[in-house]
């Protein structure tokens, strides 16, 4: 490594750090939120440095962007006189992650002493994957339960919402130059979405990356007034909610019932099922995480 890279790296760790616990000290909620989001950016920069630019897109759309917007719509409905943090510390809290950072740090030290690492492991497995690309394998093959758990949870959040009943969010008119700008970028967000959903199978990409933008489109075309709102007495988004989870747990059953366990995809039709999961999935995200953002709107007519 030249020291360049390395001075670099130091210095990011330093930034990453100094930002976490910025994030918690600073006493106004709101500088506390912008904090937040550069720390999702930086971490998604570090991801990149770690040669995970999977983790990078997903970091960078979901952890500081949607994410980012998810808190800041939060802040703006609070009632007057709250938007100031809490400083109270809570002991039990610190000394929870503390003991949850050291056993995660004591689980991975048997791995490294392993004879055959994880990534030899998924390599030699790569040939019945369905896909060329090691961490879509990982994601949608060896590893299935966790994707379809991670679709399961955006599900859960969506539902909460609905049982909370919220308010619907009052949008206030859009410049002239922005309700433009947003009939020029939805279909741009589209061929880059698509494009991110057909290279996850080779390259970084996938479902979470390529849905995330999509959100990011239909929110930007909401907030101009472009798209009516979301209700869930639409009955094609509530297909559009459910059939990434849906989809999946279809495959698992009948995975577990015709084949030999659960999400064990047949070889000669796992690229098939993994695309067909994929794609469903990633107008599920897209849907969810725009509906979470805007909230609930009375049906459109």
């Amino acid at each position: 490594m030249a020291a360049s890279e390395l001075i670099f790296d130091l210095i990011l760790c330093m930034v990453l750090l100094s930002l976490a616990v910025a994030v918690v000290e600073v006493k106004r909620l709101y500088d506390s939120i912008i904090l937040f989001i550069a720390f999702g950016l930086i971490l998604s920069i570090t991801w990149a440095r770690l040669g995970a630019p999977d983790l990078a897109l997903a970091e960078a759309a979901i952890g500081a962007g949607i994410t980012g917007v998810l808190l800041m719509a939060a802040y703006a409905s609070l009632p007057q006189g709250k938007h100031q943090q809490n400083t109270r510390r809570s002991w039990l809290a610190v000394g929870f992650s503390l003991a949850a950072m050291i056993w995660l740090v004591l689980s991975l030290v048997p791995l490294a002493s392993s004879p055959e690492s994880l990534v030899a492991a998924a390599e030699q497995s790569m040939t019945d994957s369905g896909v060329t690309h090691p961490v879509t394998a990982v994601l949608l093959n060896f590893r299935a339960w966790d994707t379809l758990l991670e679709l399961l949870v955006l599900l859960l959040a969506l539902l909460g919402m609905q049982q909370l009943r919220l308010p619907a969010l009052k949008i206030a008119d859009p410049w002239p130059l922005l309700n433009a700008w947003s009939r020029y970028l939805a279909p741009l967000t589209i061929v880059i979405g698509g494009y991110l959903l057909w290279r996850g199978s080779s390259g970084p990409g996938g479902a979470f990356q390529s849905g995330a933008l999509l959100a990011a489109g239909l929110i930007v075309l909401r907030l101009n007034h472009v798209i009516p709102g979301l209700s869930w007495e639409q009955a094609w988004l509530r297909c559009s909610v459910l059939c990434g989870a849906g989809f999946f747990l279809i495959i698992a059953c009948l995975t577990a019932w015709l084949g030999q366990g659960w999400l064990d995809y047949p070889t000669s039709y796992s690229a098939s099922l993994i695309f067909i999961i994929e794609f469903l999935a990633t107008i599920s995200i897209a849907v969810t995480l725009a509906w979470l953002v805007t909230g609930q709107q009375e049906a459109a007519s």
